[in-house]
């Protein structure tokens, strides 16, 4: 829920846009608070999504944003199930709607996943399974290749890069995700759903988590109101 008037929001993406030109081999998704998203271009370079979605077209929905509205605002993607929209009490079969909605209408859904804490037994990773069976159970065959996961472990959030995962836990979740994808999906569409990784990314770790921890991409948060400090991760892990 950043930032607080369109003025700002112009600068900050007018900033990222100015950045992501040396970014050739990178897709870059800025996805605004939905009252700005309108008023953002997109380009080739940077892409626009919104930041939730509803899995109805129209109707007496108070509040809510269809995914129509969504594509007719200029997004092509919708983040689903982040971990703050969970906290408010979003249920495993809203994200699996959302999931369905946002697929049939040609609008890229990025699947947030995150453990609050991790145990000594492995229970997480039964969290995490269910997490992804349930927010994928309502799609099947082809729909899965329009699909983008983002694992997010909660307790790394909104803390110094010290605090984010190292690049060969980023890797074994990686590994993880693709196992469990595979089993209802089949390996050759698990290996083609293109896994991110957030929880406090910045131009310290951003390199590191891409390469050596062998993932497709960052989910970047509070990072990403500034212009420089975006710039400095795009230019880490260029």
């Amino acid at each position: 829920m950043n930032p607080e008037s369109y003025e700002e929001a112009g600068k900050i993406f007018g900033g990222i846009k100015r950045a992501a030109k040396k970014a050739k081999n990178m897709k870059i998704v800025v996805c605004p608070p939905i009252i700005y998203l309108g008023k953002l271009k997109a380009d080739k370079q940077v892409s626009l999504g919104a930041q939730d979605i509803f899995w109805k077209d129209k109707g007496p929905f108070t509040g809510e944003i269809s995914p129509e509205m969504v594509k007719n605002a200029g997004g092509s993607y919708a983040i689903i199930g982040h971990s703050e929209r969970r906290a408010e009490g979003e249920t495993d079969d809203n994200i699996a709607r959302k999931i369905f909605a946002s697929i049939s209408n040609d609008i890229c859904p990025i699947l947030c996943i995150g453990e609050k804490d991790r145990d000594a037994n492995g229970e997480y990773l039964e969290f995490l399974k269910n997490q992804i069976k349930n927010g994928l159970s309502r799609i099947s065959g082809p729909a899965i290749y329009n699909l983008i996961i983002a694992y997010e472990p909660i307790f790394a959030i909104g803390r110094s890069f010290n605090n984010a995962l190292k690049p060969n836990e980023v890797h074994e979740m990686s590994i993880f995700i693709k196992k469990i994808l595979a089993e209802t999906f089949g390996k050759e569409a698990a290996f083609a759903v293109p896994i991110l990784y957030g929880g406090s990314v910045d131009f310290e770790n951003a390199s590191g988590i891409v390469n050596e921890g062998e993932i497709d991409g960052l989910l970047v948060g509070r990072e990403s109101l500034d212009p420089e400090h975006f710039k400095g991760i795009i230019e880490a892990i260029r």
